[in-house]
């Protein structure tokens, strides 16, 4: 019974991957891990915590992004300002909402390649080329509802 009842999962995982979530979370509620689908289980849940790790850092590009526009694109400055912190405020905003001891720790570790993706994308849409090498911004800085660079 329970050979089958793990043949069928993995078979509906194939067919239909939410209905197998469904049917996983009930088996789980009920404490019948004997019936589980182990493979695709620990597969999902491997996805979960890459799609977790990579809207963080998704986020934390955007911040970056938008903290460079507004510090350093002085003739779209005037029109695009309120924009740009707005910006910065929602990302911010999502990001704290994420936000874990081992995403910041996370996101600490990886802040240099995050701030060059930044950099580069910011550099094609302004067409400068004057952004700081380094990230000129601490991770605090980058989650601080508060804080803007000076202008």
């Amino acid at each position: 019974m329970v050979v089958k009842t793990v043949d069928k999962l993995k078979e509906l995982y194939e067919i239909d991957d939410y209905l197998w979530i469904e049917e996983t979370v009930k088996l789980l509620k009920g404490k019948r891990f004997e019936e589980l689908d182990l493979d695709n289980l620990i597969e999902e849940l491997e996805d979960l915590g890459s799609e977790k790790r990579h809207k963080v850092e998704s986020l934390l590009k955007q911040i970056i992004c938008h903290l460079l526009l507004l510090e350093y694109w002085d003739t779209e400055y005037e029109r695009n300002y309120r924009h740009w912190r707005s910006e910065v405020f929602n990302f911010r905003d999502q990001l704290n909402d994420r936000i874990t001891t081992n995403f910041y720790q996370y996101l600490e570790e990886n802040l240099t390649k995050i701030y060059q993706k930044a950099r580069k994308y910011v550099q094609l849409k302004s067409g400068l080329d004057t952004f700081p090498q380094d990230c000129p911004y601490t991770l605090q800085q980058l989650l601080d509802e508060d804080w803007l660079p000076k202008k």
